[in-house]
């Protein structure tokens, strides 16, 4: 497996079995059939309904830096990577 310079989609989960918790949150850089680019991202408790949202971005670049800005603040949030095989 090789990791990406600059991952597309990341998938996180954060499992605190004492808090009776198990979340996931996942964001994908996406791109439409006109070349625009946006931030997709996912969320919720695993096994049950998600909640999602689409952020319009002006370029890639920028997508780069929002997904992994949002990455690292959910990481300090306790949220860990999840292999990118399966589902959650």
């Amino acid at each position: 497996m090789q990791l990406a310079l600059f991952p597309e989609q990341i998938r996180l989960i954060r499992v605190r079995p004492e808090h009776n918790e198990k979340r996931y949150y996942q964001i994908e850089i996406v791109t439409d059939l006109f070349g625009a680019v946006g931030l997709a991202r996912t969320w919720g408790r695993i096994g049950r309904s998600t909640h999602s949202r689409f952020d319009p971005l002006p370029d890639l670049g920028t997508a780069i830096d929002a997904l992994r800005r949002l990455a690292r603040a959910k990481r300090r949030r306790g949220y860990q990577d999840y292999p990118s095989t399966g589902w959650f």
